[in-house]
């Protein structure tokens, strides 16, 4: 049984990760900041501790003793950066480099950044792969992309054993409604209309959490100190195409859409080329269709969690 870290661990993704791994012996690390949320992990066994990766002294307490560190702690929400980059800065690259050098002096065996395609800026035609420069345009993506490289520092300059993934856009259950997706049902089951950005061209890879979870598990297990792993999706689709589909499955029409001013600096797509991570046995086994349509029922199904989210 191994003793698993999980920082960010009452968020999304995190949480998605901490029921993925309920045969080994999980610490849940979280801030419990608006989107953390202990009610993610209702019927999870896992200990939690309330704190901030930021801290050095709490990091010395918590980290000695654990076979696998695996770092979700963001801030996340691009529009949340644009109007403030200093939290993230303070939690994408402070947090990262004090949990790196707080698994350094551990020794811990293994540790895991959680990463994002957004740190490599907008690609217009083909995929990248995992050289491709990083050019983020957000201030959520350069925070994002600054603790990637104090990550890899890390591997490099300490030999600390630390491996990077980088991921698409995630759907699922328990993701705050601020994300497009639960943010266009829980408004769409309250009879509001949902906010399209511009002309609706942009374009995303979309993952179910769940896949996104095994794809880190294989990184976890075999992916190599300072290399970077990119975990692609099951559906490419423009802002437009996803908007008709989440119409579709609620049963809704156009006339619930309202176009709003483009966001600034928004990437015009993303696209990750994974052929490394699949080389090593890697597939995604949620096809988006189904995925959409379970996740779309889980949030009719939680009016409570999501309204006490949403307000």
């Amino acid at each position: 049984m191994k003793k698993i870290l999980v920082t960010g661990g009452a968020g999304f993704i995190g949480s998605h990760f901490v029921r993925s791994v309920q045969a080994d012996d999980v610490t849940v690390l979280d801030k419990l900041t608006y989107a953390g949320n202990l009610a993610n992990l209702e019927g999870v066994r896992h200990t939690f501790v309330r704190g901030d990766i930021c801290d050095l002294d709490l990091l010395k307490e918590v980290v000695p003793g654990h076979d696998l560190v695996v770092n979700f702690a963001a801030e996340s929400h691009v529009d949340r950066s644009i109007d403030g980059a200093a939290e993230f800065v303070r939690t994408n690259v402070l947090g990262t480099q004090t949990l790196m050098q707080a698994c350094l002096d551990a020794g811990t065996p293994k540790v895991v950044q959680v990463s994002t395609d957004e740190v490599y800026g907008s690609i217009d035609i083909g995929s990248w792969n995992e050289s491709a420069p990083l050019q983020p345009r957000s201030p959520y993506a350069a925070a994002k992309a600054g603790g990637d490289l104090i990550a890899r520092a890390y591997a490099v300059t300490h030999g600390l054993n630390v491996s990077i993934t980088r991921c698409g856009n995630n759907y699922g259950p328990r993701q705050y409604p601020e994300k497009v997706i639960p943010l266009f049902v829980t408004n769409l089951a309250r009879g509001r209309k949902v906010p399209l950005y511009g002309d609706g061209g942009n374009v995303r890879d979309w993952i179910h959490a769940e896949d996104h979870c095994a794809g880190i598990r294989l990184v976890a297990d075999v992916g190599e100190p300072g290399e970077v792993y990119h975990i692609a999706g099951t559906a490419e689709l423009s802002n437009l195409e996803l908007t008709q589909r989440l119409l579709d499955v609620c049963g809704k029409g156009w006339d619930m859409v309202e176009h709003v001013t483009d966001r600034k600096g928004h990437d015009r797509r993303y696209s990750l080329d994974d052929s490394k991570l699949r080389a090593l046995g890697y597939r995604a086994e949620v096809p988006f269709e189904q995925g959409l349509k379970d996740t779309v029922r889980w949030y009719l199904d939680n009016r409570d969690w999501w309204s006490a989210c949403a307000g």
